[in-house]
């Protein structure tokens, strides 16, 4: 069994005892979570898809950790204007342990 769920403005397709990195989420690590925009639903053959999402449907998560990403150049740079700015990124993240798959 497996959902499609919408979080963070992005879409990911999660499974029962999976783990998942999501956008920085409000919580401390061990409280649980739900995502109430699920977009389909599929167990075996029989696959339920929203229109744009399954009412009633629920994922239920619990938070493992919080952490940040790998460093990322930001490069602005415009030739023979003696322009060049240079920053570095790092993308907060959420990790998840799914735990439960709610049918509505």
């Amino acid at each position: 069994m497996y959902a499609v769920i919408a979080t963070g403005g992005k879409q990911y397709r999660v499974e029962k005892n999976g783990t998942l990195r999501v956008e920085l989420l409000d919580g401390e690590p061990g409280s649980t979570v739900q995502f109430d925009q699920v977009l389909l639903i599929a167990d075996g053959t029989n696959v339920q898809v929203g229109a744009p999402l399954l009412k009633g449907s629920t994922v239920t998560a619990t938070i493992e950790m919080h952490g940040q990403g790998d460093k990322v150049p930001v490069v602005k740079f415009r030739r023979r204007k003696h322009y060049l700015r240079m920053k570095n990124h790092r993308q907060k993240y959420t990790l998840v342990k799914i735990t439960d798959i709610a049918q509505g």
